[in-house]
């Protein structure tokens, strides 16, 4: 396997101007109401709680709308991400909406040392981040180093079964691709990106791996968290299973027949022991 920092770095630099560009992430709104909030935060708020005075960190954190809307809900945060490009956005985005975000620039893996061994009391991590690591151990490692004793780790991400669909299919739910994490990734080349513009991209490949939801509690809860919480929802923020699925409050997607059927994302929530 290549090298998949350096793939997935490509892939995310090129796309982050565009993606800062895209009424879907909506600088302006941030930049014309001191108030406005991302709409996932908004989905969030109801499970997130009241965040005002943590010290937070926002594992991969891309752009920062959330970052910034986790900031503007009275926490004092730190955003992390590999891609410099959508860290130079992320900046922009602080100075001119505000308030203040610290940015850093680190895989998540290498996060404790690029950290300087800094702990918090929230560790955020949103959607359709997960995927983009290879193991799930070495992220719970990473996440157990982060949080101070008592602290809190908050997860809403892709359902591993919506990752298993075959999206290549309209008329059937297909599983197209495993549920479980393996040694080998996805590895795909696909033009586009999930937010409306008309940019065209050079690099299109990208080197994924799935978790399953087993894998992921048990990373956690081998290393002494708590599980205080885990909800499963029937909603994803972007068209995911394209042709099946229709927008509905909050920018939030579900499938448009038997919604019931599939599950599209879950919130975990987990306390490290004191």
């Amino acid at each position: 396997m290549d090298d998949y920092l350096a793939v997935n770095r490509l892939n995310w630099d090129e796309r982050a101007p565009a993606h800062a560009e895209s009424p879907d992430y909506g600088f302006d709104r941030f930049v014309a109401d001191p108030a406005h909030l991302s709409t996932v935060v908004r989905f969030d708020q109801p499970l997130l709680g009241d965040v005002a005075g943590l010290r937070g960190l926002h594992l991969q954190c891309h752009i920062g709308t959330d970052t910034l809307s986790l900031a503007r809900l009275g926490a004092t945060m730190t955003g992390l991400d590999l891609s410099p490009a959508s860290l130079e956005q992320a900046r922009r985005l602080a100075r001119e909406a505000g308030p203040d975000v610290d940015y850093v620039e680190a895989d998540v893996y290498s996060a404790p040392q690029a950290l300087g061994g800094r702990t918090f009391e929230l560790v955020y991590t949103g959607i359709g981040a997960l995927c983009w690591l290879p193991d799930i151990e070495r992220w719970a490692d990473v996440v157990d180093a982060l949080l101070e004793p008592g602290g809190r780790l908050f997860l809403r991400e892709g359902h591993p079964m919506m990752w298993a669909v075959d999206d290549g299919h309209t008329d059937v739910l297909a599983l197209g691709y495993s549920y479980f994490e393996t040694p080998e990734p996805w590895d795909e080349d696909e033009p586009g990106t999930y937010v409306a513009t008309d940019v065209e991209f050079e690099h299109n490949r990208a080197i994924s791996w799935n978790h399953g939801l087993g894998e992921t509690m048990t990373a956690l809860l081998s290393r002494g968290f708590e599980v205080t919480g885990f909800v499963e929802h029937r909603s994803v923020p972007w068209d995911a299973l394209p042709g099946r699925m229709v927008k509905g409050e909050l920018d939030e997607w579900s499938l448009v027949e038997h919604a019931d059927r599939l599950p599209l994302t879950y919130t975990l929530q987990a306390r490290k022991g004191r």
